[in-house]
């Protein structure tokens, strides 16, 4: 079928909306129509080369949530209607990771970069001249339709909000994760939280949630420390040089026994400074994303053994998205996870350059891009 979609062709240039073709659903594979799909900065890494693909162009998008319109030979778990969110790893539920409790890690995440269908190996998009086209993470959710492999599709409550239910494809259980289960916050523990975007503020209210005591908020931009007060955090800082001697008076010197880092992009120079308001014995979990082409990093080794400290790189919290996805969609409609007011602004697919200029000048918690009947 023919549609649209978000395209990049070439590094440092706007995303442009072309059209495309997406093939029909093989073996194991599911349509949906999509209703929603959420504006993560991984995605603007696609556009600085931080995130290489594997070749132009690329479709974006790798949070969404929609409608499934047909489904391929053999799949038995998803059915024309069913209202799906779309995981940005794959969990085939079957490879050693996956029978290992590391769906996060799922074999098929090898694949994620390739552009190639895991079913067969082959594009599944093409664009408007013939050329294949290279989704996001297999996904491509800046398009009003997709093909996709089943293990990339979590169903979900038909009730709730496709804008909502979009963030758990994964900014949702990628920051709650990192605290809840890669720092493996505990009661009275006290936490800094580095970067309070989509992924931070998830982040914050898995700490909360976990019970911490003192959590530290820690942005540049003035209008997202007054939202993570609200979000629950106990204290706000603009840089971590800032909030380390307040951390350290309040602690009475013990520093935060977990640090969340979840920045929108890494740099190896800052890792000894996260590291330097960690507990004695604590972990400094690496959610944020660094470029895949850096590998210099400044870490003092002698301090990282003497004190006994934990670096730990967290893909996804953890998730296990079969598992996880319907399990915080139905704390947020018990109202124990609030994900709506993560909701900045919408915008529509032709808003998309306009939407990251936003989230780059710090005007959004998160975007979203919502399609209206004029998309499909």
């Amino acid at each position: 079928m023919k549609t649209k979609g978000a395209l990049l062709r070439e590094l440092n240039q706007p995303w442009k909306i072309e059209e495309i073709e997406i093939g029909d659903p093989k073996a194991h594979e599911v349509k949906i129509r999509m209703e929603a799909a959420g504006m993560c900065h991984s995605d603007h890494h696609l556009m600085t080369g931080g995130i290489p693909m594997a070749g132009f162009p690329i479709l974006g998008g790798h949070e969404g949530a929609g409608v499934v319109e047909e489904v391929g030979e053999g799949v038995t778990d998803f059915a024309p209607g069913d209202h799906v969110v779309l995981s940005f790893i794959p969990s085939c539920g079957k490879c050693p990771s996956c029978k290992e409790g590391v769906a996060n890690l799922c074999d098929f995440g090898a694949m994620l970069l390739q552009g190639e269908a895991v079913s067969d190996n082959t594009f599944r998009i093409h664009d408007a001249d013939g050329e294949p086209v290279y989704p996001m993470t297999l996904l491509g959710t800046f398009s009003p339709y997709m093909v996709v492999h089943e293990a990339s599709v979590v169903k979900i409550d038909d009730d709730i909000p496709f804008e909502i239910a979009a963030l758990c494809g994964c900014g949702i259980p990628t920051g709650y994760g990192s605290s809840t289960r890669s720092a493996d916050i505990r009661p009275g523990e006290d936490v800094a939280i580095v970067g309070v975007g989509g992924v931070g503020t998830a982040a914050l209210q898995g700490a909360v949630i976990a019970g911490a005591r003192n959590v530290f908020a820690i942005d540049p931009v003035e209008w997202k420390r007054e939202q993570a007060l609200k979000f629950g955090a106990t204290h706000v800082f603009s840089s971590v040089e800032e909030a380390a001697m307040s951390i350290a008076e309040i602690t009475a010197g013990a520093m935060c026994r977990k640090v969340v880092v979840t920045v929108g992009e890494v740099h190896g120079k800052d890792v000894d400074t996260w590291l330097g308001i960690t507990a004695k014995n604590g972990t400094c979990v690496l959610t944020g994303m660094g470029n895949m082409m850096e590998n210099d990093v400044t870490l003092n080794l002698a301090m990282l053994t003497l004190l006994q400290k934990n670096l730990q790189g967290s893909i996804f919290g953890g998730a296990n998205p079969k598992l996880d996805i319907p399990n915080l969609l139905s704390m947020y409609k018990l109202g124990k996870l609030n994900i709506a007011d993560m909701i900045t602004r919408e915008y529509t697919l032709d808003q998309i350059n306009e939407g990251y200029q936003d989230m780059l000048e710090g005007r959004n918690i998160r975007g979203v891009i919502r399609y209206t009947d004029a998309d499909h």
